[in-house]
């Protein structure tokens, strides 16, 4: 549900994972090295990377102290607008394209933090509910951040966060926009304008990003044949699933195992 440690190791970490969590990890002292997908990260002191369910991470390197927050979204997400607050300036909606966030009030950070520490351990009264309100303000003082950092501000619509969060949980089954519409009690229009409105792109590209991402991780990390990721993917032929991933990303999956060394 949700979990929470200081760290000056690898250890725990220092293979290729994923978790139906989001995390945070927060470089408290030092430096340290983090792996997210294909990309790696280095976090200096007060610097902070926040993780996407389902996306593989490592720590490569600590040289000093991080701080790892994790929790499940059914924990945090009790209505709307905490789906909307945890994907406010794209916090953890970043379609694969993670950022290193530097916090500007390390005091304010650090103490937050001890304080779910101190909840999540002594367990008083409704203490899930103040660690939720914290929570809260982590990830208000990480937007504040972004956007003191000279970003523009983004606030996601709760429906276009269901719709990812549908297609993400659900690749298996190759939903179309109109499935994916039923299931969400909306319409086909409603969701591209969604989509058009935060990505600039249709509901159905929208989809097809995140089946490339889902591909790479796949492909990347799972000792899997192509033919074993294209059924995965909800691809009953393996070639046009090769076709499709040479169309957006420019390269088959053989020559892409073979870059990421697989």
């Amino acid at each position: 549900m949700i979990n929470i440690k200081d760290i000056s190791t690898t250890k725990d970490f220092e293979k290729p994972q994923r978790v139906l969590k989001y995390i945070l990890f927060w470089c408290k002292e030092g430096t340290v090295d983090v792996m997210v997908d294909e990309e790696k990260f280095t976090l200096q002191k007060s610097e902070a990377i926040t993780i996407t369910s389902g996306q593989y991470h490592q720590l490569e390197r600590v040289n000093g102290v991080v701080t790892v927050l994790d929790f499940t979204l059914d924990f945090f997400c009790k209505n709307d607008n905490d789906i909307e607050l945890i994907f406010h300036n794209s916090l953890f909606c970043h379609f694969g394209i993670n950022e290193v966030i530097h916090v500007r009030n390390f005091d304010f950070f650090e103490e937050t933090l001890n304080k779910i520490k101190a909840e999540l351990e002594e367990k008083p009264y409704q203490y899930l509910v103040s660690t939720h309100s914290h929570i809260e303000l982590l990830l208000i003082e990480l937007n504040r951040s972004k956007i003191a950092s000279g970003i523009e501000i983004w606030k996601p619509d709760a429906l276009f966060l269901k719709f990812l969060l549908e297609v993400r949980n659900n690749f298996s089954q190759n939903y179309t926009v109109s499935q994916l519409s039923q299931r969400l009690l909306t319409t086909e229009a409603k969701l591209n304008e969604v989509s058009k409105l935060h990505t600039n792109k249709t509901a159905q590209n929208v989809i097809y990003s995140l089946i490339i991402s889902e591909a790479k991780r796949l492909l990347h990390y799972e000792n899997l044949t192509i033919k074993e990721v294209a059924y995965a993917l909800g691809f009953n032929d393996p070639f046009y699933f090769s076709n499709f991933f040479k169309k957006h990303t420019a390269k088959s999956p053989k020559d892409f195992k073979k870059e990421v060394g697989v």
